[in-house]
């Protein structure tokens, strides 16, 4: 999650390994959120992070290409403003 009025930097709200993981995807899919896949970037994250937690400094980047990607998505009306 990310609200530059209320963080300095993406917040992790969940992240899980193996069946989790798996679940996680599957429960975005059926709920139109797009699954983006980078699994260098999600194991920096699992290990650098807990829930609740702000990403990493060396990670915003990465992140903040993909949070790119979901804005544009947004704004062509391709994704929910929930998402």
């Amino acid at each position: 999650k990310y609200d530059p009025t209320s963080s300095n930097a993406p917040i992790v709200l969940a992240k899980g390994m193996n069946l989790v993981a798996l679940k996680m995807r599957e429960v975005a899919e059926e709920h139109g959120i797009p699954v983006i896949q980078n699994a260098p970037l999600c194991r920096a994250i699992y290990k650098a992070t807990r829930i609740g937690q702000e990403i990493p400094v060396d990670l915003y980047e990465a992140v903040a290409e993909i949070l790119a990607f979901v804005y544009r998505l947004r704004s062509r009306g391709a994704l929910r403003a929930t998402a």
